[in-house]
């Protein structure tokens, strides 16, 4: 189940760096959330320059420092410290790996209700009933 999705600028960092950043990203993503690596899904999203904007300027004409976005997903129910590790050790990789200021990295985690995430074309509350069911426990 658990997505992650970083956007950044097209430029900003060489693809060696993304991939290195995806790689660690997803091993971190499941250790946080103990989770089998194979179930992570990891995606760089590239924005050319004009497309984004930071405090109303954009990248047009001017050399802002990257700021980069990400999002997690994961299934309705995870505890509120385990969703704070993710975002703080997200927010780490971002600054390790990309060298991005740490003040300028937004992230958000988005829980999604177990009936309304599909695997393999099943709703995860049937396909995984059994761990869901351990996790609450």
């Amino acid at each position: 189940m658990p997505v992650l999705e970083v956007h950044l600028v097209e430029g900003d960092h060489g693809p060696a760096a993304i991939a290195r950043l995806l790689e660690a990203a997803s091993r971190r993503y499941a250790e946080v959330l103990e989770s089998p690596l194979e179930r992570i899904r990891a995606y760089a999203t590239l924005h050319p320059r004009e497309h984004w904007a930071v405090g109303g300027a954009t990248g047009l004409g001017n050399d802002l420092a990257p700021a980069p976005y990400f999002t997690a997903i994961v299934l309705e129910g995870r505890p509120v410290e385990q969703r704070h590790r993710l975002l703080a050790d997200l927010t780490d990789l971002l600054v390790d790996v990309l060298g991005a200021t740490r003040s300028r990295v937004r992230g958000r985690i988005i829980q999604v209700p177990h009936d309304d995430w599909g695997i393999g074309g099943v709703p995860a509350s049937g396909a995984r009933r059994d761990e869901i069911a351990a996790r609450g426990r």
